[in-house]
């Protein structure tokens, strides 16, 4: 079974971070092909592709893993350029940037997670809450969630105060004024949409009367990507084995770059390295040989688990590390 685009989306369905990825290809028309996920570890599939990087989603696109949604939306940016949500105008790139910076690295949906029902019956799971203790590095007892709750409440609530007194104050449709959603949009809506869908925020502290503009905004936001999914088939779903099999037998999506020599990581393409996020799921290293460093990204060959084919596996280089390895164990 064919993946439109060459692109296999794996992701679980009601994860926060792979709406950000589905709300985009929905919106521009790009059809994909996805490979559903358990929420929680093990993913046999990813195994499969040989990658370690734990977080969800990850996005194939040939042969090409592409890891972090920051670095998936750079990429769909440029390799479907026409109709781009990206702004074009410098001071609407850099509001598009400090939204992006706001919600994932300031806080924003770190607060949101601990809005989390401690009752909900996911949180009484121990291989979820072992999961979710390993993803973030701290406790997920119950007790420890029940103690964050106020706090997330608290900062959450701040977060819906500057959205609706301060970008959409005018009383704007759109973060950038523009005619339909932009990427400000995704970067911007998606951890509030998703303690909406939670329903753990008491109505005495956010409600559509308190926050009528930014209610309006989401409400706005879920039409317009339904009427999207309209126009655009469903995407393919593809079976575990079926994922693995389809991306270890694609074409690489780009060429193979090089190393920049003035890098201050000071590394050798074709040196053995391995890379990790360092802020979540910092447990769980790729490791392979260097392809392509650049002050952006850093590409690693391995071998998948199926036929032994390398990939090339895609990390950002903001919040992740990279080191030189020995060449024992560099291969995944």
């Amino acid at each position: 079974m064919a993946a439109h685009n060459d692109i296999v989306l794996f992701h679980y369905q009601f994860s926060p971070y792979g709406k950000r990825i589905t709300w985009y290809l929905t919106l521009r028309g790009i059809e994909y092909a996805q490979c559903l996920q358990p929420i929680y570890l093990p993913r046999e599939d990813i195994n499969g592709l040989g990658v370690k990087y734990r977080r969800i989603p990850i996005m194939s696109i040939g042969r090409d893993v592409y890891c972090d949604t920051r670095l998936i939306l750079r990429k769909l940016e440029e390799k479907f350029p026409n109709g781009a949500l990206g702004a074009s105008q410098p001071d609407q790139k850099a509001i598009e940037k400090l939204l992006e910076s706001w919600t994932i690295d300031g806080g924003i949906f770190m607060r949101a997670a601990q809005t989390i029902p401690p009752d909900m019956p996911l949180m009484k799971d121990p291989k979820f809450t072992k999961d979710r203790e390993d993803y973030m590095g701290r406790s997920w007892s119950q007790e420890s969630v029940r103690d964050m709750l106020p706090e997330g409440l608290t900062h959450i609530r701040d977060g819906f105060e500057f959205l609706e007194n301060g970008l959409l104050a005018d009383g704007r449709e759109w973060i950038l004024n523009t005619a339909k959603p932009s990427l400000a949009d995704i970067e911007a809506i998606w951890p509030f949409h998703w303690v909406l869908q939670l329903k753990s925020i008491p109505p005495t502290l956010v409600s559509r009367e308190k926050y009528p503009k930014v209610y309006a905004w989401i409400d706005r936001f879920d039409k317009a990507i339904k009427t999207a999914e309209r126009s655009m088939p469903k995407p393919t779903t593809l079976k575990g084995a079926d994922a693995v099999s389809y991306v270890a037998q694609a074409e690489f999506s780009e060429p193979e770059g090089e190393v920049d020599s003035n890098d201050p990581l000071g590394l050798k393409k074709g040196q053995d390295v391995e890379s990790w996020p360092v802020d979540s799921g910092f447990k769980h290293h790729d490791r392979g040989r260097l392809v392509s460093l650049t002050a952006k990204e850093v590409v690693l060959a391995a071998q998948s688990k199926i036929g032994g084919k390398e990939i090339r596996i895609h990390h950002p280089r903001w919040n992740f590390r990279t080191r030189a390895v020995s060449g024992e164990g560099a291969k995944l």
